[in-house]
């Protein structure tokens, strides 16, 4: 496999990426693609992929990739697989139905488009071998043109790459509530997220959601403070290592996928779990 690293400061990221194992890292540090757009990115992979024959091309399923491989598998006219989760023989598999069922899909032409969901695979570990680094030339692309970013900053972990995600659903009600979510994560060192019905309500932004239309989390360690554990906002945490629920509601969902469930008003027992790993920490 080769790797293709674009945009400002993509040399340095190439360099940093020779010991996983690549054929080669390829980079362009043009001012075509010095920021992204679909249309510049996809012109210059979709030409590279046809220069070098490549049998796949890959992308994570982020809003990034999710904007870019289908512009791609278009350019090229080859089939296109979204969310892939695993591999059997030449088949993609992918979840469909809020991930209650897994489907088994085949690309009929001789270069498959895919993007895959980052939270199905270990990450790749750095090995003793040195990949070749080489510039490559970049499209202008036509259409669009970059303009700013608007990025919300946070000093807690970024949501998809936290080990520890402490999550609140509609049951943690208002602003008094979401501050005692708050301090828990923030006593853990974790990512706060939220279900659907939170960011419906103004409690938390878009950018927080976790679920089937939000963001997809795995961390080591996933507590669920109020939550339901509705299909679509499970969909998005089930492959979490440990999973905590907290839920005055005995029967509530979420308690089905947790591995620990704690059934308490969580205004009451939250504050006492916090001051209790304040005290461990010391």
């Amino acid at each position: 496999f080769d790797i293709v690293v674009l945009g400002s400061g993509a040399k340095a990221a190439a360099e940093r990426l020779t010991g996983v194992g690549a054929g080669s890292v390829y980079f362009s540090e043009a001012a075509a693609v010095a920021d992204y757009t679909a249309e510049g990115y996809a012109d210059t992979i979709a030409a590279l992929a046809k220069e070098k024959g490549v049998k796949a091309i890959l992308a994570p399923a982020t809003t990034f990739g999710k904007d870019l491989v289908p512009r791609i598998a278009g350019l090229l006219g080859v089939g296109m697989v979204s969310d892939v989760i695993g591999f059997d023989g030449e088949a993609y598999l992918r979840p469909m139905y809020a991930g209650n069922l897994v489907a088994k899909i085949a690309v009929n032409t001789p270069v498959a488009a895919l993007t895959v969901r980052e939270t199905a695979f270990e990450a790749t570990a750095a090995s003793a071998g040195g990949s070749p680094v080489a510039e490559i030339a970049a499209s202008e692309g036509v259409g669009a043109k970059f303009v700013g970013y608007q990025l919300v900053s946070s000093a807690r972990p970024n949501l998809t790459e936290a080990k520890v995600v402490v999550a609140a659903g509609r049951g943690v009600k208002d602003a008094v509530g979401m501050k005692m979510v708050e301090d828990l994560a923030d006593t853990l060192g974790a990512a706060l997220g939220a279900s659907r019905a939170l960011v419906d309500e103004g409690l938390t932004p878009n950018d927080l959601q976790i679920g089937q239309t939000g963001k997809i989390v795995a961390p080591d360690l996933y507590i669920a403070i109020g939550i339901s554990g509705a299909i679509q906002h499970v969909a998005g945490m089930k492959d979490s290592k440990v999973i905590v629920a907290i839920n005055k509601d005995e029967e509530a969902p979420i308690f089905e996928v947790a591995d620990y469930g704690l059934v308490a008003d969580f205004s009451k027992s939250l504050p006492e779990l916090t001051d209790m790993i304040r005290s461990i920490k010391g």
